[in-house]
Formats: C-alpha cells, structure tokens, sequence
C-alpha cells in the first residue's frame, strides 16, 4: 500500500484552455483536494467553476499542466505514468452515457473494458453479470439488448456498469442523475450509495443537485473560479447561511424550508436537512400548537 493517506490528493492545480490564443479561458486556478479511500466527495460550484475539468485529471484524460495530481502514490506530473494501470484504478462516467457506449449489444458493450485487460472469458462474463447485477439490469434479460433502444435511466446503468466490470478503486461521476426521472434517479442514487458503503468503493461526483449531495456525500467541495473555495461535511456547509449566500450556493429544499421557518421566527435545527429529520422539525411545531414553539 501507497505510504500516502490519500487515495486522490490534489496540489495548486491549474489549467488553462487554448493558451496564447484570443479564445485562452483558465479553467483551473490553484486547486487543491483529498480524497480518502472509502470517502463519497461531492464536487458543486456554477457552470465554469472547473468541477469537470478537475475530475478529468483523475483518470488521465487530462495531465496536470500545473501542479499535482496523485492517485494512489502515483504522481501524474510526472512523464512514465502507466495510463492502463491508472483507469484500471479510476473509472470516469460521463455526464451523457452515450459518450461511453459505442457496441451495438449491452453485454458487449460491458466486457469491452476487461476484454481490454486480457481477462479470460469466464472472468468476462462473471464481471459483466455481477456489475449489471449491481446496477440493476438483468443479465439473462438485458445482455444481448440493442444498446440504441434503451433508454435515458438504462443507458446510464450501462455506462456505470461497464466502468464497474473494471473494478476500479475510484468511481468518478460527472452529473450522475442529469436528465433522469424520480423513480431512475432515486435508484440509481441508492446504487451509488451501495458501492461506497457496502463495496466499499471510494466516489467523487459532480453534481448539481443538492438533495442528492446530502444525501450520499461524506464531504463537499464547494468551487468558484477554478479553485476550490469551501470544504466541510453537508451539515457544515449547509447550516452556514453567510457562506452560502457569498458563494451563491443551493440548498437542499428541506434546508431551504428550515430557514424560511427560522426567518419566520421558529425555532427549528437547519442542521436537520434530511427529509425525515426536517419532517420531525415540523411535526414539533405543529404539535406544539401555534405559537408554541414561536419567537414572540
């Protein structure tokens, strides 16, 4: 095992897009994070705030232009990094699926990966079953489906699952549950949340969606103007009302009702942001009858 604590540790990382040219936008500018193994980060911050361009510098897809990366010990500044062994590690799901799927069959399209790593057919194929196990598609049933007729909420499964046939040590999610419905989007969250606490897989997501953030994030980074400017527990960010109006930051809807309550002269606890904690909230006021619990 690597001497360092860190699975993914990020040094004063900067990147700038078409350099010396009219249309040169830096996209990065001196950010910094850590991730432990096991961990579940979450990554927020505005359109443009550099989320995606951070996280293509875990898997490679991007090479540090300044700065550091390390994944697992491995510092990708430098020239003779093994690419092959680093994605073996870290797998990327894009924001659209159909970047990542290109066979025509969904059990093709999930052995694409470990056929690349040499794995005999059998280890193929038990990887191909229990990642579309834990994705949620029948093997038997979906295996030799035509990718182009699945839908929204199926193709994302199989995009996950052919990055989980891999057996990363890191899953990085762009935008996990971009364009799904509540019922896709519910499960596909319960998914994650499976692989980082039962599998005891390490995630770092994007996204911009509060609920889901507190509802699966140990940590969140919180990113303005390429770098990282908040980092904290979903409690700790959510509960700090100044910060989150100076980085214009969204809030889960139960926050959001906690303070109006607050705002209204209530005595609730903001730092109750799940749906149930925030339920009891309301259920004290109410049984306390009116008044009760109000700040005259």
């Amino acid at each position: 095992m690597p001497n360092d604590p860190y699975i993914i540790e990020v040094k004063d990382l900067s990147h700038t897009y078409m350099k010396g040219t009219p249309m040169e936008h830096v996209a990065l500018k001196g950010a910094n994070m850590v991730v432990k193994e096991g961990e579940c980060i979450a990554i927020i911050g505005h359109t443009g705030s550099g989320k995606s361009t951070l996280i293509q510098h875990f898997n490679g897809l991007m090479r540090p232009e300044s700065g550091k990366v390390i994944i697992d010990g491995e510092d990708l500044s430098k020239k003779k990094v093994d690419m092959k062994s680093l994605r073996r590690k870290v797998g990327l799901v894009f924001q659209n699926p159909e970047d990542q799927i290109f066979e025509k069959l969904i059990g093709d399209d999930i052995a694409y990966g470990p056929f690349k790593l040499g794995l005999p057919l059998k280890e193929v194929r038990e990887r191909v079953k229990w990642a579309m196990d834990v994705v949620g598609l029948d093997f038997e049933e979906m295996k030799d489906r035509q990718t182009f007729a699945l839908s929204g909420g199926q193709k994302r499964k199989v995009a996950l699952a052919g990055i989980l046939a891999l057996k990363p040590k890191v899953l990085v999610l762009d935008e996990p549950t971009a364009g799904l419905d509540p019922r896709s989007r519910n499960e596909l969250l319960d998914k994650i949340k499976f692989l980082n606490n039962k599998e005891k897989l390490t995630v770092v997501f994007v996204s911009h969606n509060m609920e889901e953030v507190a509802y699966l994030a140990d940590r969140v980074y919180v990113m303005a103007g390429g770098t990282d400017v908040l980092t904290g527990t979903p409690k700790e960010i959510f509960t700090d009302k100044e910060k989150l109006q100076r980085y214009q930051i969204g809030t889960p809807e139960t926050v959001q009702v906690l303070y109006r309550l607050t705002d209204l002269g209530y005595e609730v606890n903001t730092a109750a942001f799940t749906v149930q904690e925030a339920s009891n909230e309301v259920i004290k006021i109410l049984a306390g009858g009116e008044g009760e619990n109000h700040v005259k």
